[in-house]
């Protein structure tokens, strides 16, 4: 199944494309998508008790009906339970006719323990808060515990943005989409109650899809397997890139050694931790295959530059904030101006680079929008994400996917809004969000491996919206895989298997 996602508005389209081309229509779809839910249904809970297909007044409410009327039809104990007649003139009324099994009103509702619960009350396309016997059901339904089957998403959560709307929707164990996910199924906190998400069939073809040109995305190697770095057989370690880390002082250079780990374990052929001078000694007894070199002021940069020409940097993992930091910022993005100068492929600006620009957040912008200027990629936190964009941190209105969107155009940088459900925003509106993440990620050191691996996969050319996506992917595939005990030392060397999967498959296109 391909990697887009659609929007609510962008499904709708494609339905309605689908069935202007013909031959099927909206009756047609529909019983499709009753269809595949009913199958699921059968094949999840061959011996369910009874199964209590609530239906909406919408589209969903005629998928429930369709799959009431299939589930009947195979000798299923079926009661469909109706939020209110279907709206007249619509596909539902027909699925309605269609179902032999008389409706009753949702306020009765009352399933017995051992049933099985088939939520097709709302789809993606909610925007308020469920209420009256819909809020009453989710209610009954959660106390008794009973395993949900959801069509489209579960009702109460968002399509767009994932939100659980007014604070209650279903939890469901299958939840059955059509042609392609939503945001809404891998955002936060709506992920949690999609339970296994299974997309079917139901008629709409790529070539539909591939017309709406979609910008949003699940962030799978699909997305950038294409641009992932590969060494041709004459490559040596400076074909290969050169990354350089920026570390900080004698008591916090351990942040800085994670990410150029990170960025030679992810290809580099060479990485430099560019170290204040009373750090040397420090950075010096820890590092091996790793150089070192003494960066005290941006002549010291420049001069880096000039005689190693690296390919990426990393500026901010255990660094410090304040002037000294915005100075390093500024100078890096000014680093290919005039264009004769060695060209750098990409930064990184992580922790103390982003948060040392809470009071300038407009100088940082500017600077990166500068003609020849170097991909920007910035990986904030969800605070540091509030300390560079307060209003777009404190709009209610947006979902995580639209906040990332609107900071990656007003800094022109690829933004990486990282949490469980990450999402990596492109400034010319491509998006994608992260779902192959896990709780043992979140330890101390994660963020600067994260940042590392980025600057690795830049060195060696990847653009920056697949580099920040491969990174993204690759450290939380690693960090899932390793499991309980994970510490951010472990990273590195557990991104290894993934590495070698990634280049066989990579290898074999």
């Amino acid at each position: 199944m391909s990697d887009e996602l659609l929007s609510p508005a962008e499904m709708s389209e494609a339905d309605r494309l689908t069935i202007d081309a013909g031959p099927v229509d909206g009756i047609g779809l529909m019983r499709s998508a009753g269809a595949a839910a009913a199958a699921v249904v059968l094949e999840r809970y061959p011996a369910a008790r009874r199964v209590h297909v609530l239906c909406g007044p919408g589209n969903n409410g005629g998928d429930g009906y369709v799959v009431a009327r299939l589930l009947g039809e195979s000798g299923v104990d079926t009661v469909v339970w109706a939020l209110g007649a279907p709206r007249p003139g619509s596909d539902a009324v027909l699925a309605a006719a269609e179902c032999p099994i008389k409706p009753r009103p949702l306020s009765g509702l009352d399933p017995e323990e051992g049933s099985i619960v088939v939520d097709a009350l709302y789809g993606a396309g909610l925007s308020k808060a469920l209420s009256g016997d819909a809020a009453r059901a989710v209610d009954i339904v959660t106390r008794l515990k009973l395993p949900v089957v959801a069509i489209d998403l579960p009702s109460g959560v968002s399509g767009g943005s994932g939100e659980v709307l007014g604070g209650r929707a279903f939890r469901a164990d299958v939840t059955v989409t059509f042609a392609r996910k939503k945001p809404g199924h891998l955002l936060l906190p709506g992920r949690e109650r999609c339970g296994e998400i299974v997309v079917a069939d139901i008629g709409i073809g790529d070539g539909i899809i591939a017309s709406l040109r979609p910008r949003t995305f699940e962030n799978t190697p699909a997305l950038w397997l294409a641009d992932f770095p590969m060494p041709a057989v004459d490559a040596h370690k400076y074909k290969r890139g050169h990354a350089g880390v920026f570390s900080g002082g004698p008591g916090a250079t351990g942040a800085a050694r994670l990410s150029a780990l990170a960025a030679a374990r992810s290809g580099a052929g060479a990485v430099t931790v560019l170290s204040p001078a009373n750090a040397m000694q420090v950075n010096a007894a820890h590092l091996t295959s790793i150089m070192l070199r003494k960066t005290d002021d941006v002549a010291d940069i420049e001069g880096f530059i000039e005689q190693r020409r690296p390919s990426a940097f990393v500026l901010g993992p255990g660094f410090g904030v304040g002037q000294r930091t915005r100075a390093f910022a500024m100078a890096l993005l000014a680093s290919g101006r005039p264009p004769d100068r060695p060209r750098i492929d990409g930064l990184v600006f992580d922790a103390d680079a982003i948060t040392s620009f809470r009071e300038t957040p407009d100088s940082l912008f500017e600077a990166s929008r500068q003609a020849n200027a170097p991909a920007l990629v910035m990986t904030p936190h969800e605070g540091e994400f509030a300390r560079l964009f307060p209003d777009l941190a404190g709009d209610a209105a947006l979902s995580k996917l639209d906040k990332a969107r609107k900071a990656a155009i007003r800094a022109n940088a690829v933004i990486v809004y990282k949490g469980a459900d990450t999402v990596i925003a492109a400034p010319d509106g491509r998006a994608a969000i992260n779902a192959n993440g896990a709780a043992w990620l979140a330890t101390a050191g994660s963020g600067d491996v994260l940042s590392g691996i980025t600057a690795g996969l830049l060195a060696q050319g990847m653009p920056a919206f697949e580099a920040a996506c491969a990174a993204v992917w690759i450290h939380a595939e690693a960090g899932s895989r390793f499991g309980p005990g994970l510490i951010a030392e472990d990273l590195p060397s557990a991104m290894v298997p993934v590495l070698h999967e990634l280049v066989a498959a990579r290898g074999s296109r």
